[in-house]
């Protein structure tokens, strides 16, 4: 089952108060058993742009939905071409300071894990364990028809191979790893299909449109239910994806925090809502923690 895309969240009402004070953080992560849910603001330092920050990609790109990649030829060409020097980027992409930091806070015990809408892999290249990728992630490939999952660098080697005229430029890097790119840079570009049973490849991420696989979200709601806690960390929450879990917890009583510049469509839940920079932001909370 499919559901109809959501792209943008425009706020209804007055603005809830913000602050840019850590003490309510301090306190609550200081006291441990707190749940992370991490959006596209936390890599942007990383050099990948989120979807609706003051730069998001939302603002120049629509981004592939599930329907368009499954129903058009075209539509698949034109996204493995893109995505092909788009994951040159994300690959080559390093952990943040705000990376790092949640890391350390959940290695000393203060953090019980980490849900992440994010697909670059920068939570786990940060030394963060047992990462639940909400929306899948960017370094896998799978079959739509056999259900083989490959690694992305075996297809980038595919492709390289069936296209190695190919020399597109990329104009910026999109948070699932597609890029901007010319029509007439996209023509003639050549998709490879499955090596085993000639099926169609899809990245093994969540597209727009597509659901969450149900055991994965049912993981999720576990993880809300056994922390006492949630921090959300550079996420709008216009997806109705990761704005379901800060409902849960704060439906359950759990003190909510989210940690983002601008408001999020989960304000309204949160008891603390904290507009700074990621990195420095998580940098402070590990020195404060003594962590």
């Amino acid at each position: 089952m499919r559901t109809r895309p959501t792209l943008s969240w425009t706020s209804t009402g007055a603005p809830l108060p913000r602050t840019t004070s850590l003490d309510d953080v301090v306190r609550v992560v200081g006291a441990g058993r707190v749940l992370v849910l991490s959006g596209a603001g936390l890599s942007t330092e990383s050099g990948i742009p989120d979807y609706r920050g003051a730069g998001g990609s939302l603002r120049r790109h629509t981004p592939m939905t599930y329907d368009e990649f499954t129903g058009s030829v075209e539509g698949r060409r034109r996204y493995w071409a893109r995505s092909h020097l788009g994951w040159r980027t994300i690959a080559r992409a390093a952990p943040n300071a705000g990376h790092r930091a949640v890391a350390r806070l959940v290695a000393r015990g203060h953090l019980s894990g980490v849900v992440t809408q994010n697909v670059d892999g920068l939570h786990q290249a940060a030394g963060t364990p047992d990462v639940v990728e909400l929306h899948g992630g960017l370094d896998r490939v799978v079959c739509l028809s056999c259900r083989r999952t490959s690694p992305r660098e075996e297809l980038d080697r595919r492709l390289r191979a069936a296209n190695p005229a190919f020399g597109g430029a990329a104009t910026g890097v999109n948070p699932d790893g597609d890029v901007d790119l010319a029509d007439d840079q996209v023509r003639g570009f050549r998709p490879v299909d499955c090596a085993d049973c000639g099926g169609v490849l899809k990245p093994d991420v969540v597209f727009f449109g597509e659901n969450v696989p149900r055991a994965r979200v049912d993981e999720c709601y576990r993880r809300v239910d056994d922390a006492d806690a949630l921090l959300v960390l550079g996420s709008s929450l216009t997806v109705m994806s990761g704005l379901r879990f800060v409902r849960r917890a704060a439906g359950d009583g759990k003190p909510v925090l989210i940690v983002n510049r601008g408001e999020t469509r989960g304000d309204a839940c949160a008891t603390t809502r904290v507009d700074l920079p990621l990195g420095p932001a998580l940098t402070s909370l590990v020195e404060r923690l003594g962590a």
